[in-house]
Protein backbone atom coordinates (compact mmCIF):
# COMPACT_ATOMS: atom_id res chain seq x y z
CA UNK A 1 0.00 0.00 0.00
CA UNK A 2 2.86 2.37 0.81
CA UNK A 3 4.28 1.78 -2.66
CA UNK A 4 0.98 2.83 -4.23
CA UNK A 5 0.91 6.06 -2.24
CA UNK A 6 4.52 6.74 -3.22
CA UNK A 7 3.63 6.19 -6.89
CA UNK A 8 0.66 8.56 -6.63
CA UNK A 9 2.77 11.21 -4.93
CA UNK A 10 5.49 10.77 -7.54
CA UNK A 11 2.90 11.15 -10.30
CA UNK A 12 1.72 14.47 -8.87
CA UNK A 13 5.30 15.72 -8.55
CA UNK A 14 6.09 14.71 -12.14
CA UNK A 15 3.02 16.45 -13.52
CA UNK A 16 3.77 19.63 -11.59
CA UNK A 17 7.52 19.77 -12.13
CA UNK A 18 8.27 18.08 -15.46
CA UNK A 19 6.94 19.70 -18.64
CA UNK A 20 8.08 16.66 -20.64
CA UNK A 21 5.75 14.41 -18.66
CA UNK A 22 2.87 16.83 -19.17
CA UNK A 23 3.61 16.77 -22.90
CA UNK A 24 3.62 12.96 -22.94
CA UNK A 25 0.34 12.83 -21.01
CA UNK A 26 -1.26 15.32 -23.39
CA UNK A 27 0.00 13.36 -26.40
CA UNK A 28 -1.42 10.17 -24.91
CA UNK A 29 -4.85 11.76 -24.56
CA UNK A 30 -4.66 13.22 -28.06
CA UNK A 31 -3.74 9.96 -29.79
CA UNK A 32 -6.06 7.67 -27.84
CA UNK A 33 -8.89 10.21 -27.72
CA UNK A 34 -8.78 10.73 -31.49
CA UNK A 35 -8.58 6.99 -32.12
CA UNK A 36 -11.57 6.39 -29.83
CA UNK A 37 -13.58 9.15 -31.51
CA UNK A 38 -12.91 7.66 -34.94
CA UNK A 39 -13.85 4.21 -33.66
CA UNK A 40 -17.19 5.57 -32.45
CA UNK A 41 -17.79 7.54 -35.65
CA UNK A 42 -17.23 4.45 -37.81
CA UNK A 43 -18.22 1.66 -35.44
CA UNK A 44 -21.63 2.82 -34.20
CA UNK A 45 -23.18 3.13 -37.70
CA UNK A 46 -21.60 -0.23 -38.62
CA UNK A 47 -23.08 -1.82 -35.50
CA UNK A 48 -26.46 -0.31 -36.32
CA UNK A 49 -26.41 -1.79 -39.83
CA UNK A 50 -25.33 -5.20 -38.55
CA UNK A 51 -28.08 -5.16 -35.94
CA UNK A 52 -30.92 -4.04 -38.22
CA UNK A 53 -30.11 -5.38 -41.68
CA UNK A 54 -30.26 -8.97 -42.87
CA UNK A 55 -27.90 -9.86 -45.72
CA UNK A 56 -25.63 -12.67 -46.83
CA UNK A 57 -22.47 -12.82 -44.73
CA UNK A 58 -23.89 -10.75 -41.86
CA UNK A 59 -23.27 -13.46 -39.25
CA UNK A 60 -19.70 -13.84 -40.46
CA UNK A 61 -19.12 -10.08 -40.12
CA UNK A 62 -20.53 -10.07 -36.58
CA UNK A 63 -18.30 -13.02 -35.75
CA UNK A 64 -15.26 -11.23 -37.17
CA UNK A 65 -16.04 -8.13 -35.11
CA UNK A 66 -16.37 -10.21 -31.95
CA UNK A 67 -13.16 -12.10 -32.73
CA UNK A 68 -11.41 -8.80 -33.46
CA UNK A 69 -11.91 -7.73 -29.85
CA UNK A 70 -9.19 -10.17 -28.92
CA UNK A 71 -6.66 -9.16 -31.57
CA UNK A 72 -3.13 -8.96 -30.10
CA UNK A 73 -2.12 -5.27 -30.33
CA UNK A 74 1.43 -6.21 -31.27
CA UNK A 75 0.10 -8.12 -34.28
CA UNK A 76 -1.94 -5.10 -35.34
CA UNK A 77 1.17 -2.97 -34.95
CA UNK A 78 3.19 -5.35 -37.10
CA UNK A 79 0.58 -5.33 -39.90
CA UNK A 80 0.29 -1.53 -39.85
CA UNK A 81 4.08 -1.17 -39.80
CA UNK A 82 4.43 -3.47 -42.83
CA UNK A 83 1.83 -1.39 -44.65
CA UNK A 84 3.38 1.96 -43.80
CA UNK A 85 7.14 1.39 -44.14
CA UNK A 86 8.76 2.83 -47.22
CA UNK A 87 8.73 -0.53 -49.02
CA UNK A 88 5.09 -1.20 -48.08
CA UNK A 89 1.97 -0.49 -50.18
CA UNK A 90 1.20 2.68 -48.20
CA UNK A 91 4.79 3.79 -47.77
CA UNK A 92 4.37 6.78 -50.07
CA UNK A 93 2.23 8.47 -47.40
CA UNK A 94 5.33 8.64 -45.17
CA UNK A 95 3.40 8.46 -41.89
CA UNK A 96 5.24 5.61 -40.16
CA UNK A 97 6.75 6.73 -36.82
CA UNK A 98 4.22 9.54 -36.54
CA UNK A 99 1.19 10.17 -34.34
CA UNK A 100 -1.04 9.49 -37.36
CA UNK A 101 0.34 5.97 -37.62
CA UNK A 102 -0.35 5.45 -33.92
CA UNK A 103 -3.93 6.66 -34.34
CA UNK A 104 -4.39 4.25 -37.25
CA UNK A 105 -3.07 1.30 -35.24
CA UNK A 106 -5.26 2.16 -32.26
CA UNK A 107 -8.24 2.61 -34.57
CA UNK A 108 -7.81 -0.94 -35.83
CA UNK A 109 -7.55 -2.19 -32.25
CA UNK A 110 -10.62 -0.35 -30.99
CA UNK A 111 -12.96 -0.54 -33.99
CA UNK A 112 -14.00 -4.20 -33.47
CA UNK A 113 -14.81 -3.38 -29.84
CA UNK A 114 -17.19 -0.57 -30.82
CA UNK A 115 -18.80 -2.61 -33.59
CA UNK A 116 -19.32 -5.62 -31.32
CA UNK A 117 -20.75 -3.62 -28.42
CA UNK A 118 -22.88 -1.44 -30.71
CA UNK A 119 -24.36 -4.43 -32.52
CA UNK A 120 -25.37 -6.00 -29.22
CA UNK A 121 -26.76 -2.71 -27.89
CA UNK A 122 -28.93 -2.07 -30.95
CA UNK A 123 -30.10 -5.70 -31.08
CA UNK A 124 -31.25 -5.41 -27.47
CA UNK A 125 -33.77 -2.72 -28.44
CA UNK A 126 -37.31 -3.69 -29.26
CA UNK A 127 -37.67 -4.19 -33.06
CA UNK A 128 -40.97 -2.31 -32.92
CA UNK A 129 -39.13 0.88 -31.96
CA UNK A 130 -37.21 0.91 -35.24
CA UNK A 131 -40.40 0.26 -37.21
CA UNK A 132 -42.24 3.01 -35.32
CA UNK A 133 -39.56 5.58 -36.14
CA UNK A 134 -39.73 4.61 -39.78
CA UNK A 135 -43.53 4.94 -39.79
CA UNK A 136 -43.43 8.47 -38.41
CA UNK A 137 -41.04 9.49 -41.17
CA UNK A 138 -37.72 9.68 -39.35
CA UNK A 139 -34.82 9.55 -41.79
CA UNK A 140 -31.89 7.15 -41.48
CA UNK A 141 -29.64 9.53 -39.61
CA UNK A 142 -32.47 10.60 -37.32
CA UNK A 143 -33.37 6.96 -36.61
CA UNK A 144 -29.75 6.19 -35.82
CA UNK A 145 -29.47 9.10 -33.39
CA UNK A 146 -32.73 8.28 -31.63
CA UNK A 147 -31.92 4.59 -31.34
CA UNK A 148 -28.40 5.44 -30.14
CA UNK A 149 -29.98 7.46 -27.35
CA UNK A 150 -32.08 4.47 -26.37
CA UNK A 151 -29.00 2.22 -26.51
CA UNK A 152 -26.95 4.70 -24.48
CA UNK A 153 -25.90 2.23 -21.79
CA UNK A 154 -24.35 -0.19 -24.24
CA UNK A 155 -22.77 2.51 -26.41
CA UNK A 156 -21.14 4.25 -23.47
CA UNK A 157 -19.81 0.88 -22.35
CA UNK A 158 -18.34 0.55 -25.86
CA UNK A 159 -16.62 3.93 -25.55
CA UNK A 160 -15.17 3.06 -22.15
CA UNK A 161 -13.92 -0.33 -23.34
CA UNK A 162 -12.42 1.18 -26.50
CA UNK A 163 -10.66 4.01 -24.71
CA UNK A 164 -9.30 1.54 -22.17
CA UNK A 165 -7.99 -0.69 -24.94
CA UNK A 166 -6.33 2.14 -26.85
CA UNK A 167 -4.79 4.13 -24.02
CA UNK A 168 -3.31 1.04 -22.35
CA UNK A 169 -1.78 -0.71 -25.36
CA UNK A 170 1.96 -0.52 -25.86
CA UNK A 171 3.03 -2.96 -28.58
CA UNK A 172 1.37 -1.30 -31.56
CA UNK A 173 2.32 2.21 -30.44
CA UNK A 174 5.92 1.18 -30.00
CA UNK A 175 6.12 -0.48 -33.42
CA UNK A 176 4.43 2.14 -35.59
CA UNK A 177 5.30 5.22 -33.53
CA UNK A 178 8.89 4.41 -32.70
CA UNK A 179 8.71 5.85 -29.16
CA UNK A 180 10.43 9.04 -30.30
CA UNK A 181 11.07 11.57 -27.54
CA UNK A 182 9.15 14.78 -28.17
CA UNK A 183 7.19 13.27 -31.05
CA UNK A 184 5.53 9.87 -30.55
CA UNK A 185 6.34 8.86 -26.97
CA UNK A 186 3.18 8.20 -24.96
CA UNK A 187 2.71 7.08 -21.38
CA UNK A 188 2.79 3.34 -22.06
CA UNK A 189 5.95 3.49 -24.14
CA UNK A 190 7.51 5.92 -21.65
CA UNK A 191 6.87 3.36 -18.89
CA UNK A 192 8.68 0.71 -20.92
CA UNK A 193 11.60 3.10 -21.53
CA UNK A 194 11.97 4.08 -17.88
CA UNK A 195 11.74 0.44 -16.77
CA UNK A 196 14.48 -0.56 -19.22
CA UNK A 197 16.66 2.18 -17.74
CA UNK A 198 16.12 0.86 -14.22
CA UNK A 199 14.06 3.92 -13.24
CA UNK A 200 11.32 1.91 -11.52
CA UNK A 201 10.09 4.77 -9.34
CA UNK A 202 9.63 7.04 -12.35
CA UNK A 203 7.97 4.20 -14.28
CA UNK A 204 5.54 3.66 -11.40
CA UNK A 205 4.75 7.37 -11.30
CA UNK A 206 4.06 7.39 -15.05
CA UNK A 207 1.85 4.32 -14.54
CA UNK A 208 -0.08 6.19 -11.85
CA UNK A 209 -0.64 9.09 -14.27
CA UNK A 210 -1.89 6.66 -16.92
CA UNK A 211 -4.21 5.00 -14.43
CA UNK A 212 -5.47 8.38 -13.24
CA UNK A 213 -6.31 9.56 -16.75
CA UNK A 214 -8.21 6.36 -17.53
CA UNK A 215 -10.00 6.47 -14.17
CA UNK A 216 -11.16 10.07 -14.51
CA UNK A 217 -12.56 9.57 -18.01
CA UNK A 218 -14.27 6.32 -17.13
CA UNK A 219 -15.80 7.78 -14.00
CA UNK A 220 -17.18 10.69 -16.06
CA UNK A 221 -18.65 8.33 -18.67
CA UNK A 222 -20.05 6.06 -15.96
CA UNK A 223 -21.76 9.05 -14.35
CA UNK A 224 -23.36 9.91 -17.69
CA UNK A 225 -24.30 6.27 -18.23
CA UNK A 226 -25.87 5.71 -14.82
CA UNK A 227 -27.60 9.02 -14.15
CA UNK A 228 -31.41 8.82 -14.10
CA UNK A 229 -33.26 9.92 -17.22
CA UNK A 230 -35.02 13.24 -16.91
Amino acid sequence: MEGLFDAAAGAVRLLLADPTVREIAARTLLVSGLATALCVLLGVPAGYLLARRRFFGRTALVGLANAGMGLPPVLVGLVVWLLLVRSGPLGHFEIVYTKRAMVLAQLLIGLPVVIGFSTSAFQALAPELHDLLRMIGAGRVRRLLLLAREAKLGLLAAIMATFGATISEVGASMMVGGNLQGSTRVLTTAIVTETSRGESARALALGAILLGLALVLNLALTWIQQRPRS
